[in-house]
C-alpha cells in the first residue's frame, strides 16, 4: 500500500460500524476519559474573544458535542476527517457547520489557516504500522499543519512512561519528540502529562519573533 497510514483509517472506519456514533465508535474505551481528553484538547485556548478552531480527524463530531454541551460560546468549528464515512455522520449531526474530507498528505492538499488546531487521537493508533512507519507519518503531518495555525496546535500520544506498552498504539518518548519539534518545527512548546491518562498533549505554539 502507498499509504500505509490508510490502514489506521480502516481501523476507525471497522470501529464506527460496530459501535456507531459512541465512544467506542473512534476506539475510546470510556467516555469519561475521552471527556476528560476534550477538556484538554481545549485548555489549549487561553482567550475569551471570539477564535476559530479545526478539528482535525474530527471523527463524528464529539468535540463539538462537548462544546455544545458546555455552552462554549467563543469557538467557531471546523471538521476535518480522512474519511468520508465520519464526515457524513457529522454533517448530518450538524449541517449548519463546515467539514473538510482531506488526506493533507494528498500532494497539493492545503488547509486554510485557523487560529488553534487540535488533533485528538489522530496519532494514539498506529496499529499495523511500525514505530519508525507511524513516526514518519506523524512528522509528515505536523510539517504540514502546523503552519496552519495561528495561536496553537495540540495533539496527543501514547506515553512510554506506563506500565505496559501496547504494540498497537504509538507510544512517543520525550526525547524523539524533543528532537523533532526543536529541529523542525518549533522551540515553543508545552508538554502535558498530568492528566491521568496513560498518554500526554502536546501544546505547540507560534515562535515568538526575537
Amino acid at each position: 500500500m502507498s499509504k500505509p497510514y490508510l490502514k489506521i483509517v480502516t481501523h476507525y472506519e471497522k470501529c464506527l460500524t460496530q459501535y456507531g456514533d459512541t465512544h467506542l465508535g473512534v476506539d475510546w474505551a470510556s467516555a469519561d476519559d475521552a471527556e476528560k481528553r476534550y477538556r484538554v484538547m481545549l485548555d489549549l485556548i487561553n482567550e475569551d474573544k471570539q477564535v476559530s478552531l479545526l478539528d482535525f480527524g474530527c471523527g463524528t463530531s464529539h468535540l463539538l458535542d462537548y462544546i455544545l454541551d458546555k455552552h462554549i460560546a467563543n469557538i467557531t468549528y471546523t471538521g476535518l476527517d480522512i474519511s468520508p464515512e465520519f464526515v457524513k455522520i457529522s454533517q448530518k449531526k450538524y449541517p449548519e457547520t463546515n467539514y473538510l474530507t482531506i488526506d493533507i498528505l494528498d500532494l497539493g492538499s492545503t488547509l486554510p489557516v485557523f487560529d488553534y488546531i487540535v488533533m485528538n487521537g489522530v496519532f494514539t493508533e498506529k496499529g499495523e504500522l511500525s514505530f519508525n512507519q507511524m513516526f514518519d507519518y506523524f512528522r509528515e503531518i505536523i510539517r504540514k499543519v502546523y503552519p496552519s495555525c495561528r495561536a496553537g496546535l495540540a495533539f496527543n500520544v501514547r506515553s512510554k512512561h506506563v506500565g505496559t506498552e501496547e504494540r498497537d498504539l504509538f507510544h512517543l518518548p520525550f526525547d524523539e519528540l524533543a528532537d523533532f519539534l526543536s529541529q523542525e518545527v518549533t522551540h515553543n512548546y508545552t508538554i502535558r502529562h498530568d492528566y491521568g491518562l496513560q498518554e500526554y498533549t502536546v501544546y505547540l505554539y507560534p515562535t515568538p519573533r526575537l
